[in-house]
């Protein structure tokens, strides 16, 4: 099972905005962005909360949830 450690394609989605217009925005390749949406890499901290300006989110928003690991 793969881990997700963002959620930058959902909130594209609920926004019905596409990787390509993200890219543009944040000045990245559409490689770039496509990979941090699919998880396989993720955006540097800076730039999280960059795309979370953009996007009109918190960047907390952008985070998954780590639901294996609960808090102790």
């Amino acid at each position: 099972m793969s881990t997700r450690y963002n959620r930058i394609k959902a909130v594209l989605v609920e926004q019905e905005k596409t990787s390509k217009w993200l890219s543009e925005q944040v000045g990245r390749s559409k490689g770039t962005v496509s990979r941090w949406c699919s998880n396989q890499i993720q955006p540097p901290l800076e730039v999280l909360f960059q795309i979370a300006d953009v996007l009109e989110v918190d960047v907390c928003t952008l985070l998954a949830k780590n639901e294996k690991s609960p808090r102790r």
